[in-house]
Order: structure tokens, then C-alpha cells, then sequence
């Protein structure tokens, strides 16, 4: 019987084959904070004017990303140390 024949030896090349390459395009999915305010339909010029936002931000301060500079118009703080475990 005769034996099969051996399959070449494929070596791979050292180092990462995409170095050099564009890194490909990945789409941002918007926070909870902007699908808030598009439920709410406002504006960022109408941010701080609307109590439901207001409202929502300081219910979740510490949990969601709320825009800096809408934290300190309203004059709200976040706890740094914050954690959702009991």
C-alpha cells in the first residue's frame, strides 16, 4: 500500500497582519442619556429647561453618562464611589 503523500508545511509569518492597515469603521450607539432626550424630544438647547430630564438625570446620576456641563448648571453632583451592589 502506498503511503499518502505529506501536505507542504505552511509557516506562519511573525507579527500582526493588520499592522499598517485603517482600523475599520465602528458605529457609536448613542447613551441612555441621549435616548432620554430623544424620547423626550428636546434639544440640546432645551436641556435644561426640561424638568422630565431633570428629573431622570438625578435619578440616575450615578449610573448613566450625563454631560458635564448640564451636571453643573443643575448644580448636581455624582458619587464617585457609587456601586449597584448591596
Amino acid at each position: 500500500m502506498a503511503k499518502p503523500a505529506a501536505l507542504p508545511v505552511v509557516r506562519r509569518k511573525p507579527g500582526n497582519p493588520n499592522w499598517g492597515k485603517p482600523m475599520p469603521y465602528v458605529k457609536a450607539f448613542p447613551t441612555e442619556f441621549e435616548i432620554q432626550a430623544k424620547h423626550l424630544r428636546l434639544t440640546a438647547e432645551k436641556y435644561v429647561f426640561s424638568p422630565e430630564l431633570r428629573r431622570w438625570c438625578q435619578q440616575n446620576r450615578n449610573r448613566c453618562y450625563i454631560p458635564e456641563w448640564l451636571l453643573e448648571e443643575w448644580h448636581l453632583s455624582v458619587d464617585p464611589t457609587f456601586t449597584l451592589r448591596a
